[in-house]
C-alpha cells in the first residue's frame, strides 16, 4: 500500500468520525470516497457505522464498480458516488450524509438558493434537489447526473446529502457548510421570517472573487435587484410594531 492510498484510509475513518459526531449520520447511514490519482476508488464499507470504522473495514475498488480487495462489500449507493467520478473529471472526494437540517429541506423539497451570506455564495452557490430515487438503486446515480459538473452539492429528495470537491477534505468541509447554511437559512426565514439576502450586484462580485480563487464549478445564486443590508436597519421593537416579526 503506498502512502496515498495509506492517507486516503486515515481521512476516510477521521471524516466519518466527524460525522458521526456532528450527528450527520446515525447508525450504519452515509458514505464516503477517495479517487486515488492511479483512478482507484477507496470507499466505506455497507453496514458499518461510521463513527467506528478502521482502515483495514475501507474496500478497494476500481472506478467501474469492480472490486479489488477482498472482504467487506461497499454500500449499494457507491453507484452515486461512481457517477459523480465518471461524469467531474475534477473531483477526487465524495461524502453522502443525512445532517438534520438540510435532508429536512430536502424533505419539504425546498432548494437552497438564497444568497443569504458571503460563505454560502463563495462554498456553496446554489445547492438543487435531486428528483426521488430508491437509495441504492441506479436511479439515483441518475437523479444526480445533470448536477456534477455544475454544481458543489445536492439535496437528495427526502434522502439526504452529497457533497463533491477536489479532495475529500472539501468535500468533508463543504457538507459542513451546507448544514451551517441550511440553519442559518431555517432561522432566518422561519423563525424570524425576514430575510435581506444579498443584491445581484453583491453576488456578481462574490461571483468573480470566486473565479480568481479557482474554486469547483458552481451555480451562482440569484440576488436582489437593490441592496436591502447597507442603511435604515429596523430595530427589534419597531419591526414587531410594524408586523414584520
Amino acid at each position: 500500500m503506498n502512502q496515498e492510498e495509506k492517507a486516503a484510509r486515515t481521512w476516510i475513518c477521521e471524516v466519518g468520525r466527524r460525522l458521526y459526531l456532528r450527528n450527520y449520520v446515525a447508525a450504519n447511514d452515509g458514505n464516503i470516497s477517495v479517487r486515488l490519482t492511479d483512478g482507484t476508488i477507496i470507499a466505506t464499507p455497507t453496514n458499518v457505522s461510521k463513527g467506528y470504522m478502521n482502515e483495514d473495514m475501507l474496500v478497494k475498488m476500481s472506478l467501474d464498480g469492480s472490486l479489488i480487495s477482498e472482504g467487506l462489500r461497499p454500500s449499494s449507493e457507491i453507484k452515486m458516488h461512481l457517477r459523480v467520478f465518471n461524469e467531474n473529471e475534477e473531483v477526487f472526494g465524495i461524502v453522502h450524509a443525512h445532517p438534520p437540517i438540510s435532508t429536512s429541506f430536502a424533505i419539504a423539497g425546498i432548494q437552497l438558493d438564497q444568497p443569504t451570506s458571503p460563505e454560502a455564495v463563495v462554498n456553496l452557490g446554489v445547492i438543487p434537489i435531486a428528483p426521488y430515487a430508491t437509495p441504492g438503486t441506479g436511479e439515483v446515480a441518475d437523479s444526480i447526473a445533470a448536477f456534477c459538473k455544475t454544481h458543489t452539492a445536492v439535496l437528495l429528495a427526502n434522502h439526504g446529502a452529497l457533497t463533491w470537491g477536489r479532495d475529500l477534505t472539501e468535500a468533508y468541509f463543504r457538507m459542513e457548510s451546507l448544514e451551517h447554511v441550511a440553519h442559518m437559512t431555517m432561522i432566518a426565514n422561519f423563525v424570524m421570517g425576514k430575510v435581506n439576502v444579498l443584491s445581484q450586484s453583491q453576488v456578481d462580485r462574490l461571483s468573480r472573487m470566486r473565479e480568481n480563487m479557482d474554486l469547483i464549478q458552481a451555480t451562482m445564486p440569484k440576488g436582489a435587484e437593490t441592496e436591502s443590508n447597507l442603511s435604515d436597519f429596523g430595530s427589534m421593537s419597531t419591526l414587531k410594531s410594524e408586523g414584520k416579526l
